[in-house]
């Protein structure tokens, strides 16, 4: 089973599942709105550039790095610098970011949690009630490609209770070092090889990158009988797993009346949802996204027997029968 980052503080907002369908083009109003467990209600803290732990080994981007034991008594603000300046897009509040850090005790230098040694970014929203306060204040105006170095004090951390899981006590200022790999929001799209859609029999769907929703158009045939699952555009990151979380951006017609029943596109959210869990809805989106590379638009196209057969969602555009064709942007997996 894949450890759960340490940083989480509840589960990310803006995440959108496949329960309830409406016709709407926006599926902002069906979006499932999650609570915050651990809310701040700390004032922003003042951010200073020291004192923060030399690091001493792995001080390429992307390397595991070595972090020294901190130098006396820590700040009481926030203190960030940016180790290695980074020219990509700069991050705002509640993007998602993907990236790989380490975290270690400032005055004892025990790391606590780091990503490296898994082999697999963390993929996190940076907003309130997702993450601890520290990482949103300090990387919100970064750019992507950065390396950045934080000292995070208790108030901006775990607080008075601090992380028992971690060794971590609530008196404990937190040293991190993050690599900053990607950045998404509601504008992102896939950016992989466009594929050639040359089987007449099958859905055509956009090839735009620039984050507005693609165009979907129906041939005027009978669907197919079986799961189809195909590149529209192909991308390089690593195949999914079928118990991985994806984040993504998507849209859902049905077939017969090429009706829009869901999506993110144009709703100022992005969906995140697990392919297991998604069994359990539309099995063979599921199906479908299992095995295909991050970075890709996947047209799928599901039949009832894998969709939602004869009990589709009440008072929404899918009957019982339909076909339903996807358009999924796979952003990252998480």
């Amino acid at each position: 089973m894949r450890r759960r980052s340490l940083l989480l503080a509840a589960v990310p907002a803006g995440l959108v599942t496949l329960a309830g369908c409406g016709d709407g083009k926006s599926d902002s109003s069906k979006a499932s709105k999650s609570t915050s467990a651990s809310a701040s209600a700390a004032p922003p803290p003042k951010i200073v550039d020291s004192p923060l732990p030399a690091i001493t080994a792995g001080t390429k981007f992307g390397e595991k790095p070595t972090v020294a034991k901190g130098p006396g008594d820590p700040s009481k603000n926030l203190a960030v610098k940016t180790a290695i300046p980074g020219s990509g897009r700069t991050i705002a509040e509640n993007d998602f970011i993907q990236a790989n850090y380490l975290g270690q005790i400032w005055s004892s230098a025990k790391v606590f949690d780091n990503s490296y040694d898994r082999h697999r970014p963390l993929v996190m929203q940076l907003a309130q009630g997702s993450i601890i306060d520290g990482w949103r204040y300090a990387l919100a105006g970064k750019k992507t490609g950065s390396r950045v170095e934080i000292a995070v004090p208790p108030t901006w951390g775990y607080g008075k209770a601090g992380n028992p899981q971690a060794g971590i006590k609530g008196t404990d200022t937190l040293v991190f070092v993050i690599d900053l790999i990607e950045s998404f929001n509601s504008k992102s799209s896939s950016k992989g090889t466009p594929v050639a859609q040359s089987d007449a029999a099958l859905p055509k769907v956009g090839t735009n990158t620039d984050g507005s929703e693609p165009k979907i158009t129906i041939p005027k045939s009978d669907p197919p009988k079986k799961l189809v699952s195909n590149y529209v555009l192909e991308g390089d990151g690593a195949e999914l797993k079928a118990e991985q979380t994806i984040l993504c951006q998507f849209k859902g017609v049905v077939w017969d009346s090429g009706k829009t029943f869901q999506q993110t596109y144009d709703s100022g959210r992005l969906s995140q949802f697990s392919l297991e869990q998604m069994q359990q809805v539309v099995k063979g989106l599921s199906q479908g996204l299992t095995g295909k590379k991050v970075g890709s638009r996947v047209l799928v196209v599901v039949p009832p027997d894998l969709g939602y057969g004869d009990n589709p969602p009440s008072g929404g555009a899918v009957k019982k029968g339909s076909t339903l064709v996807f358009s999924v942007d796979v952003l990252a997996a998480m």
